[in-house]
């Protein structure tokens, strides 16, 4: 039920109210209640819309799934290259502009720089995001057109993080005995750095991506709200605004799932970049 926020609530409506919510029960029932209904996909109703909680939560996560992809994407095409230039060109101009683009990345918060590029492209190019979200498989030009400049937004300091870590991995393989010895046997340099360098250099930078990725989808909530992006991100809060806790609950599990499994997913990709870590 929904409340009148204009008058105070008589004594039987809070009761009844208290009922209906459930919490007039302990809370180790409450708990055990939510839990029980989590497992079934059944996350409680909204207090605000009176919609099921996984309903609205399924309609948001296309956006906010597309948004993620296209933000790791273009980090990981960022940084990957940019790194290993600057470890390979070690001290020369190249390798001083690629540090000083990742300590750039690193300073700017994703707020302030979604509220400087929807100001300076509102203003000086009388363009606004378009509403209405097409995923990429039905109108790929919308949702480029939608969707690249946030995801720039929000992996730019995935980027810088992923790039400085890159570097210092690869200057760190680079001086291991195996690359000496593929040197020595007159391996070209190139195919030293991508066979032999480059994925041994991974396994630092992929562990930095898992644990980078909760504030990715951190910067989702912002950035979706300044872009005006029905994604899970801007729901969560509009909820928090409206103090819709039921809402709240099932956007703060989703998030806390997916950084579970990215986490997992990390953890499993490391076999494959070093056999040695593999279990018989």
């Amino acid at each position: 039920m929904q409340l009148d926020q204009a008058a105070a609530p008589t004594p039987e409506v809070l009761a009844r109210a208290r009922q209906e919510l459930g919490l007039d029960r302990s809370f180790l029932d409450q708990y055990r209640t939510w839990i029980a209904g989590a497992v079934r996909g059944d996350l409680g109703r909204s207090l605000i819309t009176r919609r099921p909680v996984t309903q609205e939560l399924l309609k948001r996560i296309n956006l906010t799934a597309h948004l993620a992809v296209m933000s790791l994407t273009i980090a990981l095409l960022i940084a990957l290259p940019v790194g290993v230039f600057s470890a390979v060109r070690q001290d020369t101009t190249g390798d001083y502009v690629g540090r000083l683009l990742a300590i750039l990345g690193l300073s700017i918060p994703d707020f302030w720089l979604a509220t400087v590029v929807i100001t300076f492209l509102a203003i000086w190019f009388r363009w606004i995001p378009p509403v209405g979200f097409a995923p990429l498989w039905v109108d790929p030009a919308r949702c480029l057109s939608q969707l690249t400049i946030p995801a720039v937004i929000i992996g730019v300091r995935l980027a810088a993080v992923s790039m400085r870590m890159t570097r210092s991995s690869l200057l760190e393989v680079l001086r291991q005995d195996y690359i000496r010895t593929a040197r020595a046997k007159g391996a070209r340099e190139g195919a030293v750095i991508v066979r032999h360098a480059v994925k041994n250099a991974c396994i630092p930078v992929v562990t930095i991506i898992g644990q980078q990725f909760s504030v990715l989808l951190g910067g989702t909530v912002i950035v979706e709200f300044i872009f005006l992006q029905p994604g899970v991100g801007s729901l969560m809060l509009d909820a928090v605004l409206l103090r819709d806790y039921t809402l709240i609950q099932g956007a703060v599990l989703f998030f806390a799932t997916v950084i579970v499994v990215i986490n997992l997913l990390v953890d499993v990709s490391y076999a494959w970049f070093d056999p040695r870590l593999r279990y018989r």
